[in-house]
């Protein structure tokens, strides 16, 4: 295994984020430096970053910057446990310590969501993310989605680095057309 620590990783991403102005151009510079993290050794995994909740997956802080401008998670997804429909209002780059996840996308049926209401979403494909996959967004269009983990899947580990304080998202609800803003909790460590 590579030697490259939680805190290289922090250092390189803030610098690609500093200098890049669009989001795609960040998430193509910060998914080598995801992939560099997952093929370490993982010793900057501790305890407190694996908790997991039975009621709902849970969200381990690793890192949040004192400006708000990047966020580090790891997500513990036990089998059956999903996101609501949702976006980020941010780029993000996602790794796969551990397990599969699985993303099924929405797409906008009239374009760019301008509106909290009359929002039609229609499903689209789904991603299978294996260990060391690595995915990535960027908003405007947002990435809706739900992610999780089947019933008949393992546990997955999840690393999530977004663009931002990621303590806020929109969550949809597809059938009634609407969206609203919700504060996320999470776990510090």
């Amino acid at each position: 295994m590579h030697s490259y620590s939680l805190d290289d990783f922090i250092a390189d991403c803030g610098e690609v984020a500093a200098r890049c102005a669009d989001p795609a151009d960040c998430v193509s510079a910060i998914a080598p430096l995801m992939e560099r993290l997952l093929e370490s050794d993982r010793s900057f995994i501790r305890p407190e970053h694996l908790r997991s909740d039975s009621g709902h997956y849970a969200r381990n802080a690793i890192y949040i910057s004192d400006d708000g401008h990047l966020s580090l998670f790891a997500l513990v997804w036990l089998p059956g446990q999903w996101t609501p429909v949702h976006d980020h209002g941010s780029w993000g780059v996602v790794g796969v310590l551990q397990g599969a996840l699985e993303e099924r996308a929405f797409m906008a049926v009239d374009g760019e969501i301008t509106a909290d209401h009359g929002i039609r979403l229609k499903r689209g494909g789904v991603i299978l993310l294996k260990e060391q996959s690595i995915s990535s967004f960027v908003p405007n269009p947002d990435h809706i989605h739900v992610t999780g983990v089947p019933e008949t899947r393992a546990m997955a580990v999840t690393l999530h680095l977004y663009g931002r304080n990621m303590n806020s998202f929109h969550i949809y609800d597809v059938e009634k057309g609407t969206r609203c803003l919700v504060d996320v909790p999470h776990q510090e460590t």
